[in-house]
């Protein structure tokens, strides 16, 4: 990937960004797309929106851009803040942790705590850590001097930086799906170079990780045709995995495609047809009932919208350190731009 590409990544990647307080890292976001793309906008939604407009069918291309984080809920006579969990956490990976808290006077850090094993009885040794019986510490000695630096509400991330590892790896928080938001933004930049016959909208689209509205709001007001939703899935090439279950999907392996459920099975085959031309590797994901993406609001948009996934293999999703390979990146915008390049019209995608 080029080191432009990266840089830009990188700083996706490293501004917080949590479901409902995505504007920091949708900026960073649109002011890239004021590069290349026609027009870029934000909406009421929290989505931010790239066009090439076209005279051919309407394209939709999302990515949501936030991403889990916590919420203060409480602080006590002694400054130490109770939280709740954005999204889907596992309660385990968050102890001991340090966050970065988006606080009225700017950013804070602090560390989440809980009773030491040293001091736990017999029994609570064997037992779950659980958010509730969690705190943060950010080194106040009580609740007046807390809440000068933040307040009950105020949102944060882990403070998890970024690392490149061997083989083209990056491990870093956020991956999911910041990284998305950049494919999709990565595809409309190469067809912004040879442009196509649709108009075609890049959206890095809000809460996906909490309501799906952001992508259910961009369908409905920007009523596209056709749509790929771009996310990350679970690579199976680590201990512990279920291949029989999940499918054999591994970092440096493609993109992967998804069938079944909310995507349209004549999108899948032009996917397919379009990776074997470019000779783009990749695998597939069953999805039988249900994709937990932005496409399963997408597709049923309006009178309904021909809908694809496109996902990037992802290990360790939900934790402050998954991983993805950035060549898996770049061939997902590859696929993506020859997908769109291929569309004569919308009735192609009509099941008959």
């Amino acid at each position: 990937m080029e080191p432009e590409r990266v840089a830009f990544l990188k700083h996706l990647l490293n501004t917080p960004g949590p479901s409902g307080d995505e504007a920091a890292v949708a900026r960073v976001w649109r002011d890239e797309a004021r590069g290349f793309a026609d027009t870029v906008r934000a909406d009421v939604a929290g989505n931010s929106l790239a066009l090439l407009e076209g005279p051919g069918p309407r394209v939709l291309l999302a990515g949501h851009i936030d991403e889990i984080g916590l919420m203060i809920t409480y602080i006590d006579d002694a400054g130490f803040l109770f939280f709740a969990a954005i999204g889907g956490w596992d309660a385990q990976v968050l102890v001991g942790q340090r966050v970065r808290l988006l606080g009225h006077a700017g950013e804070v850090v602090g560390v989440i705590g809980k009773k030491p094993i040293h001091l736990l009885k017999p029994d609570e040794r064997t037992q779950a850590s659980s958010i509730d019986r969690m705190w943060i510490d950010i080194g106040a000695d009580n609740r007046t001097e807390a809440g000068e630096l933040v307040r009950v509400g105020c949102v944060g991330v882990i403070d998890a930086p970024l690392y490149e590892l061997p083989h083209g790896r990056i491990v870093s928080r956020s991956l999911d799906n910041r990284v998305g938001a950049f494919v999709v933004l990565e595809a409309l930049r190469l067809l912004s170079q040879d442009r196509p016959t649709a108009s075609v909208a890049a959206v890095a689209t809000a809460q996906e990780e909490i309501t799906f509205s952001g992508a259910m709001t961009a369908a409905y007001s920007l009523d596209p045709q056709i749509a790929i939703a771009v996310d990350v899935t679970f690579a199976t090439d680590h201990p512990e995995s279920d291949k029989q279950q999940h499918g054999d999907v591994k970092l440096g392996g493609g993109p992967v495609l998804s069938r079944g459920s909310a995507n349209n099975p004549l999108v899948y085959q032009r996917l397919l047809e379009v990776a074997a031309r470019e000779q783009i590797a990749y695998s597939v994901q069953m999805n039988p009932r249900y994709t937990g993406t932005d496409a399963d609001a997408i597709f049923k948009s309006r009178g309904g919208v021909a809908t694809g996934v496109v996902s990037i293999p992802n290990r360790y999703m939900h934790s402050p350190n998954e991983m993805v390979a950035l060549a898996d990146l770049e061939q997902a915008a590859r696929l993506i731009a020859a997908f769109v390049r291929s569309i004569a019209g919308a009735e192609e995608f009509v099941p008959k």
